[in-house]
């Protein structure tokens, strides 16, 4: 069952950039890129600096891909491909928006591996872009993942600084 699993992810062109397994905390959300985490307040966007969509944290990306952070299924991917929103099989929901006013790329530089609806495992690669010639283009490429379902949480706690995939961005508090 695992070779044919293999096999068709590979027919699919995924790609798993994990080699062993992690188990994620309910209560914690792992960063989908590298790249250093920012509050969101400091977002050159009131939509995201006024969490208007919810709470979270900006990546400053190091590179351009974004992979799945736990398993968990392609709720949304705009036409663009600039935003994907997934929900996390502990119910948490993400919004992930690569760099700002992007959507004006019409989806030149950006590759998406899945579609709405899809089931991925974390690790998979969801997304890459041209990191360089978008920045080289004038966009700023700050990305905000945020908690779509923020009221679901009694507090949603940004985690700053350096990260790598994989790293703890966001600690979740469930209400009581």
């Amino acid at each position: 069952m695992k070779g044919l699993m293999t096999m068709f992810r590979v027919f699919n062109k995924t790609k798993n950039v994990l080699h062993g397994e992690i188990s994620v905390p309910p209560n914690i959300v792992l960063a989908p890129l590298t790249g250093r985490a920012i509050s969101l307040q400091d977002v050159n966007d009131s939509l995201f600096a006024e969490e208007m969509l919810g709470k979270g944290v900006a990546i400053q990306p190091a590179e351009g891909r974004i992979v799945a952070p736990a398993d968990c299924s392609i709720s949304m991917l705009v036409d663009t491909q600039h935003a994907i929103g997934l929900t996390l099989f502990n119910g948490v929901e993400l919004l992930i928006h690569i760099g700002l006013d992007t959507v004006k790329l019409n989806g030149k530089y950006f590759s998406a591996y899945v579609k709405n609806g899809d089931r991925v495992k974390m690790g998979d690669i969801l997304l890459e872009f041209d990191l360089e010639r978008i920045k080289s283009k004038g966009f700023d490429m700050t990305t905000p993942v945020i908690i779509s379902n923020t009221d679901s949480y009694a507090e949603v706690i940004p985690i700053l600084g350096q990260i790598n995939e994989f790293d703890q961005i966001i600690k979740l508090s469930p209400k009581r």
